[in-house]
């Protein structure tokens, strides 16, 4: 059999990079896309990416994009025999070694057989029977495995202390290598202790110098090892906590970014930024002071008997003492977390100012507002200081009444254990004394440890807190998890939709009615809070919290998965904001596999090209932060053409022309008929002049639907759109006229 009738003939497919452009799908891709299909998802080409030094899609690309997708992947290899297994749960996806691939359908085990597909064959085609020789001829044994992903709740848990530890115990092999070291390290803490007290005992009262140098061989060898293990210990701990950390904050922005934005629109971002930078106090506590903790309680595990072998009155002398410092400090925990609790909120507070003027920065400068934000800061300030002078305060008590117990257990004790050897004679050796004091050390140590433990958990709990209060808000992907990924034609259609904003009692839209087909160009007009704006909010999926059905192409919105709904819009807003980097990197911000003859055709199209050439690098200009080297209009064309980039079935521009000058709205107007071509457009502005062209416009009144229609039957109409294009059109009445408008009364002569 020929490797065309198993997987297709590598000769004459579009390369890897074709499949990300414009060109013919790749053989693996389709094969991929099929699977999805199955799956009742549909797949991108346009998102696959390539890696470097790649020219056919590998295996582990394929399972990322899938992944990506929203899919659950995986790419493996296999053997012949493994694959009657993993039929009955979809098609499998057999990557071929000529770069093409075919779709493992089925089996049959009695006749040693496996049915396998041509992706680019129809969909009517049977199966080819394949045996094992055949297969093996053009087949390694990669695979992909793909299915929906039903798996959110296991990705999504949760921030809690609980689930951070589970983080930490996924690393159980370092763990158990740390377990092993710490055990190995008390029991070699114990040595030189014993051997001190020999060398006291024995070797100074005998003058032995031969057992002295055998003495210290020992001590030299255990030395060595003590410091291998430590040394391994610690590089333990550090594996743990890098990878502990590196899962913990890609949890936190995978969180973050899949917020509602209601949440950023009502919350500041310096405050937001705070309380997420409390994640890594958590961290620390977890794979820093807790886990060194509970490392020391094993050495004190290990030692105590020890001790009471030493001296059992003295040992128990350091038990209580210990235990009484535990209590003192158990006694402070709640004045102290209540104080904390007032810390953390004085801290989110100036954050919030801070974070608030940086981002307000140019409003600040231009209205020379910098008095007032500093006075502002300055109460800030104040009150933090207050709050950390308070904490400070309360928690110098506890160290305060805790320090004398320290000292009597390094001091009290070697005063008492000379008191005990005077009162019974020769009972108690110097060598003893010894021992029991370097053992002493080791085991109060993790006690006080363990009781400061407590008196630091309060504060983290507190970040945990904070973190919490952002990390575990609802994320807007839950309500279509998974989702349906259907392929989109543009038809959109409100049925009967209400929606109401929180906190407010007028809905912003009230019992909407209307549909477009595919490929209409309906724009949107009326005055202020008329709701234009949220008609656009709600079919981008942003608020999801509304009466009534809301429809693309027949499928419910709220049905559909919201990376794929907004992967098929194009968006441009009032104010569109940039990222540093290039011109070419904004333009292809949303399918980075593109190339730069596709940002120069989206360029061309939005009017942005012919500004960009005079660029000093061209595409390759660097944009800073806040895009200081552009205009606005410059700004709002490149918003557009990264908009477009994408091809979006349909393209929303809310007021997206309002801030160019006129020359360029004129050329972006010219060019809305091309851009409109194969697509969906939402218009929303108030120069009704520019929606002349469209097919539809929706005139909005306070949330209800007034009118629907073309511009000249809405003139004639509707008297609300009559009385909006008369304002806007004045200048034109009174020419037509023939009278010439009167000075204004401070130009006319006395």
């Amino acid at each position: 059999m020929s490797n065309a009738e198993v997987g297709g003939n590598g000769a004459g497919m579009s390369t890897a990079a074709g499949a990300v452009g414009r060109g013919s799908i790749h053989p693996r891709l389709l094969a991929m896309m099929s699977a999805a299909r199955y799956h009742g998802l549909e797949l991108d080409p346009g998102d696959f990416r390539l890696g470097q030094n790649e020219t056919v899609p590998t295996a582990a690309a394929l399972s990322t994009w899938a992944h990506t997708a929203g899919m659950w992947s995986r790419a493996l290899r296999l053997r012949w025999r493994h694959l009657f297994n993993i039929t009955g749960a979809g098609p499998v996806v057999l990557l071929f070694n000529d770069g093409s691939a075919g779709l493992l359908s089925g089996s049959n085990s009695d006749a040693k057989i496996v049915l396998i597909r041509d992706p680019r064959a129809p969909e009517s085609d049977p199966p080819i029977p394949v045996d094992e020789m055949r297969l093996n001829e053009v087949w390694s044994g990669d695979v992909v495995l793909l299915r929906a992903d039903r798996s959110q709740t296991d990705a999504d848990p949760p921030f809690t202390l609980g689930w951070l530890a589970g983080v930490v115990m996924k690393q159980r092999k370092h763990l158990r290598d740390l377990l092993i070291a710490s055990v190995a390290i008390s029991f070699l803490t114990i040595i030189p202790p014993m051997i001190t007290m020999q060398v006291v005992d024995r070797v100074l009262a005998h003058h032995s110098f031969s057992t002295l140098f055998l003495i210290s061989m020992i001590v030299a060898v255990l030395v060595l090892y003590e410091t291998l293990l430590g040394y391994a210990r610690r590089l333990i701990i550090l594996v743990v906590g890098v990878r502990t950390d590196a899962t913990l904050n890609l949890h936190v922005f995978n969180r973050l970014v899949r917020l509602p934005l209601d949440y950023f629109e009502t919350h500041p971002a310096g405050e937001t930024m705070y309380r997420v930078t409390q994640v890594n106090v958590v961290r620390q506590f977890i794979t820093g002071k807790l886990m060194t903790t509970m490392l020391d309680l094993i050495t004190l595990m290990v030692l105590l008997p020890f001790l009471f072998f030493i001296n059992a009155t003295l040992a128990w002398i350091v038990l209580v003492c210990s235990t009484t410092i535990m209590l003192i400090i158990l006694a402070f925990l709640r004045p102290l977390r209540l104080v904390y609790m007032k810390v953390i909120t004085a801290e989110t507070n100036k954050q919030a100012v801070l974070g608030e003027t940086i981002f307000g920065i140019k409003t600040v400068k231009s209205l020379a507002l910098e008095p007032q934000r500093k006075e502002l800061w300055d109460q800030r300030v104040a009150e933090v200081g207050k709050w950390r002078m308070e904490f400070g305060r309360l928690s110098n008590w506890p160290q305060t009444l805790v320090n004398p117990i320290e000292r009597f257990m390094w001091v009290g004790v070697v005063l008492i254990y000379a008191y005990l050897a005077l009162s019974e004679g020769n009972a108690y050796q110097m060598g003893s004394m010894i021992a029991f004091m370097m053992l002493s050390q080791r085991v109060a140590s993790p006690l006080v440890s363990l009781a400061r433990l407590v008196e630091e958990y309060e504060e983290v709990a507190g970040s945990m807190a904070q973190a919490a209060e952002v990390l575990n808000r609802p994320l807007e992907v839950d309500a279509a998890s998974g989702g349906l990924r259907p392929k989109f034609a543009g038809a959109v259609s409100f049925e009967d939709v209400t929606f109401t904003y929180a906190g407010t009692k007028l809905p912003a839209l009230d019992r909407i009615s209307f549909s477009v087909p595919a490929g209409t160009m309906l724009g949107l007009v009326g005055r202020s809070g008329s709701g234009k704006s949220t008609v656009t909010r709600l079919l981008q999926g942003i608020n999801r919290e509304y009466s009534g059905f809301l429809k693309i192409d027949g499928a419910d919105l709220r049905e559909i998965n919201l990376r794929h709904l907004r992967s098929n819009f194009g968006v441009v807003l009032q104010e569109n904001f940039l990222f540093r980097g290039s011109i070419r990197d904004n333009i292809l911000a949303g399918r980075p596999g593109l190339t730069l003859e596709d940002a120069i055709r989206a360029a061309r199209l939005a009017g942005a090209e012919e500004f960009i050439e005079r660029m000093p690098n061209g595409y390759e200009t660097h944009i800073e932060e806040g895009s200081p080297n552009l205009s606005g209009g410059q700004r709002q064309r490149l918003a557009i053409a990264r908009a477009l980039i994408t091809d979006p079935r349909i393209l929303i521009l809310d007021e997206a022309t309002s801030a160019l000058d006129p020359e360029s709205e004129a050329l972006v107007n010219a060019n809305l008929a091309r851009i409109a071509r194969g697509r969906t457009m939402f218009i929303v502005t108030h120069r009704l002049s520019s929606l002349i062209d469209c097919d539809q416009i929706m005139v909005l009144e306070r949330g209800k639907l007034m009118d629907i229609g073309p511009h000249t039957v809405l003139l004639e109409r509707c008297a609300i759109y009559r009385t909006l294009w008369n304002q806007q059109n004045r200048h034109l009445n009174r020419e037509s006229s023939g009278h010439a408008a009167f000075a204004p009364t401070l130009l006319q002569g006395d």
